[in-house]
């Protein structure tokens, strides 16, 4: 059972206090309350687009549990709203909220496609995949306004550079030549994130994302170009949709994906004050039960931030989760593997360039 009274097509549904509170930018809804009494139609559930400035936009990932080793950043914040998401706590540093004013306060740094060109024309670089969206979805609403992603992955055919990308956004397809073209040469994997087959589900997990269908879509036209879909399970949450582990499984094999990843659910930072507050709005009949499920995966907190554990949880419901995986794995995805890319066209292509001059 649904609760009505929430904020429609948002995730989070409230501004949780930022721990960097000197940089926080305060909310004050003065001029808004004026508009209200002249009169004049509020909206208060706006997204802003914001332009930022960064120095350097390719990021070298720390973490030996996300399976990358660089990543870039098109945009901060996410218009997707998944009340999950673990990046939520990045909007902080930027002295933004990481509950509604993550999906509200969108960072674009439009200067991105020209501080790539000159990341991967350094002389030291050495080629080395990069994945765009490490961090918030390069397929997001944004995109489609500023074409950020299109113009970076011009730049990956330009110079022969490997990517890979990870969305949950059927606009990918916009981008469909520029990828088929990488995919030919073997320089593009892609990550579709598909956590539900449930529409009920993903319009309270993820309120404006792609639909399921389009997103089965989607896998199926990357995978009939040639190019290499690696689906993702992320997050698995206790009583959502863990019990949707084999049945999805199936359908993104038959839609022609060649691997499938996952993570349980952890809940770090502000995230866990912003997905309690959320469960028991939208899902109030099951809001208790699912926390303390999670908290059993993360031995009695909703959070656990030790490398090589974090992602996949303890205790019997994780085992339970990470068996059914394995045995996902063992019935669908038999004799399937994402290909390596190729990082030596690259290096060719630099090679070539210098010895013009």
């Amino acid at each position: 059972m649904f609760k009505k009274s929430i904020i429609k097509g948002r995730g989070a549904q409230q501004n949780v206090h930022n721990h960097f509170f000197s940089l926080s930018h305060e909310q004050r809804d003065d001029f808004l309350e004026y508009c209200a009494k002249e009169g004049e139609e509020v909206d208060r559930n706006k997204t802003l687009y914001l332009p930022v400035f960064p120095k350097t936009i390719v990021n070298k990932v720390a973490s030996p549990d996300v399976g990358m080793a660089y990543s870039m950043n098109m945009y901060q914040g996410c218009e997707h709203g998944c009340i999950y998401c673990y990046t939520r706590n990045s909007h902080e540093f930027w002295g933004f909220s990481a509950g509604l004013d993550f999906e509200r306060r969108i960072l674009v740094k439009k200067d991105a496609p020209n501080l790539l060109e000159a990341f991967i024309k350094r002389k030291s670089w050495k080629a080395h995949p990069i994945v765009m969206s490490g961090n918030t979805d390069c397929y997001q609403p944004a995109e489609k306004i500023f074409e950020i992603t299109r113009a970076c992955l011009n730049l990956f055919l330009k110079y022969k550079h490997l990517v890979s990308i990870i969305t949950k956004n059927a606009l990918i397809l916009r981008d469909l030549d520029l990828i088929t073209a990488l995919a030919n040469d073997n320089l593009i994997s892609v990550n579709v994130s598909i956590t539900s087959l449930s529409e009920t589900t993903r319009s309270v997990l993820e309120p404006r994302t792609t639909t399921i269908k389009k997103r089965l879509q989607t896998v199926n036209i990357l995978s009939e170009n040639g190019v290499p879909v690696n689906v993702m399970m992320a997050p698995i949450i206790p009583s959502i949709n863990s019990h949707e582990i084999l049945p999805l499984a199936k359908a993104v094999s038959e839609a022609g994906a060649l691997s499938m990843a996952h993570t349980i659910v952890r809940l770090n930072g502000a995230i866990g004050e912003i997905f309690t507050d959320w469960i028991h709005k939208t899902l109030p009949d099951r809001a208790e039960k699912v926390l303390h499920q999670i908290e059993n995966c993360h031995g009695g907190a909703l959070n656990d931030s030790r490398y090589g554990i974090r992602m996949r949880g303890e205790g019997h419901i994780a085992k339970q989760i990470n068996d059914l995986i394995k045995l996902a794995r063992l019935k669908y995805f038999k004799n399937k593997e994402i290909p390596k890319l190729n990082t030596e066209l690259h290096d060719i292509y630099k090679d070539g360039q210098m010895k013009l001059f």
